[in-house]
């Protein structure tokens, strides 16, 4: 009997000896035993959901503190559900789609998982660079070492050296994971140990707050967990005077603000479990050795791994952002002076956006044909007249009235470390740059880690190789070189062109694979006696059939509110009709095979 085998075996007369003592007994086992769940915990708490919080936060203030729990208690279903299936059958979850269900969605699982490996890890990198740079060690890293300096360094700066040793940290414990059982419970232990890193400190950053007195009101937070629909359709209370200020825009300004809010809210529904989630669950318990006997294991994990972190760290995060920047406008955009006197200078990431809600509101006044001859003529040869035309851009927007500045002052979208200079006068330097800066680091590092163990996973899938050794070794570390090296050029037109089409193909897989999940729990020729029966069945496909519908609209609303629709709307058609297609003419799987 090999090592990993006797693990596995001693693992599960623990789990069997537990259940046989009792529910205590049984949850102590289940804690002890605990994993991949909490390498769900690890990638789902990146940029993504620290982005989503701030800006929930900005928009909402309390009342969205439903939100982001409710759509993981969704994907946690859906978890479930690929986890059940494979612990249930043993099968590989690629290998049983394209033989059970149909081989398109078995492939277009997996490559838009590839896709979302590769380009994900970009900004992983970006914001964990900026993290030591900004927040922990501007001193050693940071734009100013590096100025006077020649050669690469002049324009880099130290984020040539952070992210060689993001990828140097990152690509260690990766190559932990393929020693044995050994180095898959100590590379658990690494992860357990970073989302634990991120908790606290997002927790410590809130109470630090809360110390302060009266700077954050409990009965608002608590209440904000009750969840509340109407937000899809109306703005957040504090608007209305605000609101109310603008005379005949206030439509206008109510639009942009609810407009924002369903996204952000039906965003938020599809995407807390991505698609590569779904991917690494099922791979990353087959690993250990589970089956049918960890069933109830798998359940738990995901609750203590996924659920728990992500609702702590989401929450304060959200939490620190509303006290801080809800109906509140960035200070600086407004021509405000400090104490001294002096100008308040606004951070340079806030005006591009600022300036991007100020047209909004012209082109509403002037119409859409004023603002496209703007836009052109900004973009003449004749610099004569590309200068005329931006001098009479920024007129036009400095004339606008106050209250409508104040509005686009209030809705520009922050980011973490505006967050943390915000909290400084409160909290301190330590609690507001340095341990905000270590969460937002963990954050960074770990999602990496995640990122390129799933990606492993998936290039030996596709190859037919088993997840082991030097290919998969070799998987994960094409996602860290391509992340790496992606992270600089992070910015601007790259960044759309990138970001975009490929979060478009996971939104557009997202719902298609959930619905695929459905159908894997109810194919008799797959599941075989292990098909649930009776009342648990139905239990299953409500419970699964509202998460895959929530993901539906999900990929709906963000293809259409994407750059580019037509294309999102025609690749989801093709995508469907291929599988149509390739149902109909396949040959079916014996019920018994």
């Amino acid at each position: 009997m090999s090592e990993e085998t006797s693990a596995v075996e001693r693992d599960r007369q623990v789990i069997l000896q537990a259940q046989s003592k009792g529910t205590v007994a049984k949850l102590l086992a289940y804690t002890r035993l605990s994993g991949p769940g909490w390498l769900q915990g690890a990638i789902t708490l990146g940029g993504g959901s620290l982005a989503g919080s701030l800006y929930l936060g900005v928009l909402a203030g309390y009342d969205l503190m439903w939100l982001q729990p409710l759509a993981m208690i969704l994907g946690i279903i859906m978890l479930s559900a690929i986890g059940y299936v494979s612990l249930s059958t043993g099968e590989r979850p690629f290998d049983a789609i394209n033989k059970h269900i149909n081989p398109v969605l078995g492939w277009g699982w997996a490559i838009a998982t590839l896709m979302a490996n590769l380009v994900w890890c970009m900004p992983q990198f970006a914001l964990g660079t900026a993290a030591v740079r900004q927040n922990l060690a501007p001193d050693f890293f940071g734009p100013a070492v590096f100025f006077h300096s020649s050669g690469i360094l002049s324009q880099t700066g130290g984020q040539v050296i952070v992210v060689g040793l993001l990828f140097a940290v990152a690509g260690v414990v990766v190559w932990f994971y393929d020693s044995g059982s050994w180095g898959i419970k100590l590379f658990e232990v690494l992860l357990k140990v970073m989302v634990g890193v991120v908790v606290v400190s997002f927790v410590g950053v809130v109470v630090a707050m809360s110390m302060k007195g009266g700077l954050l009101d409990w009965g608002a937070i608590f209440s904000g967990f009750i969840p509340n629909p109407s937000q899809l359709f109306e703005p957040s209370a504090k608007f209305g005077s605000a609101l109310a200020s603008v005379g005949e825009y206030s439509s206008f300004w109510k639009s942009e603000i609810v407009g924002q809010q369903q996204q952000v809210m039906i965003t938020a529904a599809a995407t807390a479990v991505g698609i590569n989630m779904t991917f690494l669950l099922p791979y990353s318990m087959m690993k250990r050795g589970w089956d049918r006997d960890f069933r109830g294991l798998a359940v738990f994990d995901l609750a203590t791994g996924l659920f728990i972190p992500f609702l702590l760290a989401t929450s304060c995060v959200v939490i620190a952002s509303a006290s801080q920047f809800h109906a509140t406008p960035a200070p600086g955009l407004l021509g405000e002076t400090d104490k001294n006197g002096l100008v308040i200078q606004p951070p340079k990431d806030l005006v591009g956006g600022f300036n991007k809600l100020l047209d909004k509101r012209l082109k509403e006044e002037k119409g859409a044909a004023w603002l496209a001859k703007i836009a052109e003529d900004t973009k003449s040869s004749d610099k004569e007249k590309a200068d005329a035309s931006k001098a009479e851009l920024d007129r036009a927007r400095s004339e606008l009235p106050k209250a409508d500045r104040e509005l686009a002052a209030m809705l520009v979208k922050r980011d973490a470390f505006n967050l943390a200079g915000a909290l400084e006068p409160l909290t301190g330097k330590g609690v507001a740059q340095y341990i905000f800066g270590i969460g937002v680091l963990g954050m960074a590092i770990s999602t990496i880690i995640i990122l390129m163990l799933i990606n492993g996973f998936v290039i030996c899938e596709m190859l037919g190789l088993k997840s082991e050794g030097m290919p998969h070794r070799l998987g994960c570390f094409l996602a860290a070189v391509v992340g790496a090296i992606g992270s600089f050029f992070w910015t601007g037109d790259a960044k759309l062109w990138l970001a975009v089409p490929t979060s478009m193909f996971g939104f557009m897989l997202l719902p298609i694979a959930y619905f695929t999940f459905f159908f894997m729990m109810n194919s008799k020729s797959l599941m075989g006696e292990n098909l649930p029966q009776g009342g648990k069945r139905i239990v299953w496909n409500v419970l699964m059939g509202v998460a895959a519908g929530m993901a539906a609209l999900g990929s709906y609303s963000s293809i259409s509110a994407s750059p580019f629709k037509t294309y999102g709307m025609y690749g989801m058609g093709s995508f469907i009709l291929l599988a149509l297609i390739v149902q109909v003419v396949r040959k079916k799987p014996d019920v018994g095979a």
